[in-house]
C-alpha cells in the first residue's frame, strides 16, 4: 500500500482557484444541511496556557464519500519566532476500506476554505451586490477572505482596510494593489473609517476568549453583512443581538466554544449555514436586513477541499508516493 504525500508547495502548485473551492465548500454545506455528514465538534488539547491550541477535526461527507481528518495547531506567539500562527496536516482515508490515501499540508487549505465558507455565507446572507467592502485584520485570513469576496462579488470597486499593526496594513494594501486590477484599496485611518459605508465587513484578527471590542454595532450600515472570522473578537456583541439574521457554520461547535468561555454575550443563531444552503431555512429575505455569519471553520470544509486537492494531485501526478 502507498500513501500520497503533498507538501504545501505541491498543494499550491495545483493552482486550484478560489471559485472551485467555493463550489466544493458550498456542496459540503448542502450535504451537511441534508444530514449526510458526520462531524463531531473540534477535539482540543492545550499544551500551554493562553490561546494556543491543537485541534483534531474529523469529518465524513456522504454523497461525495470523503473521509478526512485535520490535525491543526495555532499559537499567536509563533509570529515572534518567525513561524506561522496556524499549521496543520490533513489525512484522507478511503471511505470503504478505511486505508489512508494521502497526507497533505493543511495550512493553505485552512486559509482558502475559510474564505470560501464566508463567500458561501455571502451568497445566501449577504447583499445581492457589493461596491465597497472592508477587511479588518490584514493577515492570512484577511488575504484569503479578500480573494473570496472579490471572487463572489465581481463588482467590488473599493476595499477599506484596517489593522492595528500599521506595518501589516501597509503590506496588505501594497500587495493587494499589485495583485488586483481595477479595485481601489484604502488604508483606513481607523476602524470606524474602515467599516462605515461597507456592504460586507470581514474581521480577521485574533480570536481572544475575552475580547476587547473596537467596532460599534451602529457602524454597520443597513443592508450590510458582517463576517467575523475572529470569533467576534472585534465587534461589540450588541451587533449579534441587533442583526435581523445571525447564522453559524455549526451549532454544536459553537456550543462547545461557549462551554470554554467564548461567545458569552452572543445569542444562539437561528440557523447553521448548511440548513440555509439546503433550503431548509431562509437566508436574506430583504435588501434592508443587516446580517451576520459566524463561520468558525468546520471539518467538512477541510474534507471537501482536501478531497479536491487529492483528486487534482492524482490527475497531475503531483506529490510523492510513500510506502505505508
Amino acid at each position: 500500500m502507498e500513501l500520497r504525500y503533498l507538501s504545501r508547495a505541491d498543494v499550491e502548485s495545483l493552482c486550484i482557484s478560489m471559485a472551485d473551492i467555493i463550489a466544493v465548500v458550498e456542496e459540503g454545506f448542502r450535504r451537511k444541511g441534508m444530514g449526510e455528514t458526520q462531524m463531531p465538534p473540534k477535539i482540543a488539547i492545550h499544551s500551554r496556557p493562553g490561546e494556543a491550541f491543537l485541534h483534531a477535526m474529523p469529518a465524513y461527507v456522504g454523497g461525495l464519500d470523503i473521509a478526512a481528518i485535520k490535525w491543526v495547531g495555532g499559537n499567536e506567539e509563533n509570529l515572534k519566532r518567525g513561524l506561522p500562527n496556524i499549521t496543520g496536516l490533513i489525512v484522507i482515508n478511503d471511505a470503504e476500506t478505511m486505508v489512508p490515501l494521502a497526507i497533505m499540508d493543511g495550512s493553505w487549505i485552512t486559509a482558502m476554505r475559510t474564505g470560501a465558507a464566508n463567500a458561501v455565507a455571502m451568497k445566501y446572507l449577504g447583499p445581492a451586490s457589493a461596491d465597497t467592502v472592508a477587511v479588518v485584520g490584514c493577515g492570512v485570513q484577511g488575504r484569503s477572505n479578500l480573494l473570496a469576496m472579490l471572487t463572489h462579488y465581481t463588482g467590488i470597486a473599493r476595499v477599506q482596510c484596517y489593522d492595528v499593526v500599521p506595518q501589516a496594513l501597509e503590506a496588505f494594501v501594497g500587495e493587494a494593489e499589485t495583485r488586483y486590477d481595477g479595485v481601489e484599496f484604502v488604508a483606513a485611518a481607523g476602524p470606524r473609517a474602515a467599516v462605515e459605508g461597507a456592504d460586507v465587513v470581514v474581521t480577521a484578527g485574533p480570536s481572544p476568549k475575552h475580547p476587547s471590542p473596537y467596532l460599534r454595532a451602529d457602524w454597520l450600515k443597513q443592508g450590510a453583512m458582517a463576517a467575523p472570522v475572529d470569533y467576534m473578537g472585534a465587534w461589540d456583541a450588541q451587533l449579534a443581538v441587533e442583526v435581523e439574521k445571525l447564522i453559524t457554520d455549526d451549532h454544536a461547535q459553537m456550543d462547545y466554544y461557549r462551554s470554554k468561555g467564548y461567545f458569552a454575550d452572543i445569542p444562539r443563531p437561528y440557523a447553521d449555514l448548511g440548513e440555509v444552503v439546503a433550503g431548509l431555512k431562509p437566508g436574506r429575505e430583504c435588501p434592508e436586513e443587516r446580517t451576520m455569519s459566524i463561520c468558525m471553520g468546520i471539518a467538512v470544509d477541510d474534507a471537501v477541499t482536501a478531497g479536491l486537492v487529492y483528486e487534482r494531485a492524482c490527475a497531475a501526478g503531483v506529490g510523492a508516493e510513500l510506502p505505508l
